[in-house]
């Protein structure tokens, strides 16, 4: 279970603050266990300052505490504060990551049997596929479908996603390919063979969830060579 601790303070110091925690980071490179810290002033108090710190657990979380760099940088936060900072420490018992439901989403659309326009409840409108295999982009939800039941027609198949990494508003989805061929594909008649391939697949999206942009890297090459198209 990951940890989250919360600092809270008051300040007219921030730039100083702002020092402190960059020596923090830099005194402790290598030996403190945080994964993720944001620091935020608030839009009606720029005095109030909150500092949210997430650990994967709640013993690191005290291991970092216990380092000399934390206790040292706490003291002398504690003088630019107006007030003693207060703590709160939570254990996370609900972590959703939004953006990445959806990438997983958009992949089990696609593969499963659902009607295609399905498509519109994790795709933008003017959803931008970037797909090396094609010589143009896909642009636009009819082209996106058009795309997929070009992929359907040739193939029974499922997506197992491997990892996921979020970052802002972009998610990058490594998954494998697990299909039979079914039908036919670029010219190629369906032969039953079984094939798989590897993959990533990296997604922009807007503030309501929606994907806008896709960006896919996958051994197109390899799956050739599965079915007999080219030497292997």
């Amino acid at each position: 279970m990951s940890f989250v601790q919360i600092i809270d303070c008051k300040t007219s110091r921030i730039d100083d603050l702002n020092r402190l925690m960059d020596e923090w980071v830099a005194q402790t490179k290598g030996k403190r266990t945080a994964t993720h810290s944001i620091v935020g002033t608030d839009r009606s108090d720029a005095s109030h300052v909150v500092e949210i710190v997430e650990f994967p657990s709640y013993d690191v979380a005290m291991r970092n505490s216990q380092l000399p760099e934390t206790d040292r940088i706490f003291r002398e936060m504690v003088a630019l504060c107006d007030e003693m900072p207060t703590f709160t420490d939570l254990d996370v018992v609900r972590d959703e990551a939004l953006y990445k439901a959806n990438s997983r989403r958009f992949l089990e659309l696609v593969a499963g049997g659902e009607d295609l326009s399905l498509l519109d409840q994790v795709l933008a409108e003017g959803y931008h596929d970037h797909d090396p295999s094609n010589p143009t982009d896909v642009i636009g939800m009819d082209a996106v479908r058009r795309e997929v039941e070009m992929w359907r027609g040739g193939f029974d198949f499922a997506f197992t996603v491997e990892d996921q990494i979020a970052e802002g508003d972009r998610v990058c989805t490594r998954w494998t390919w697990h299909a039979t061929h079914t039908g036919d594909f670029m010219g190629l008649q369906p032969s039953g063979i079984a094939v798989e391939m590897t993959g990533t697949m990296i997604q922009r999206f807007r503030e309501d969830g929606k994907a806008v942009a896709g960006w896919w890297q996958y051994d197109m090459l390899g799956l050739m060579g599965q079915l007999g198209a080219v030497e292997a």
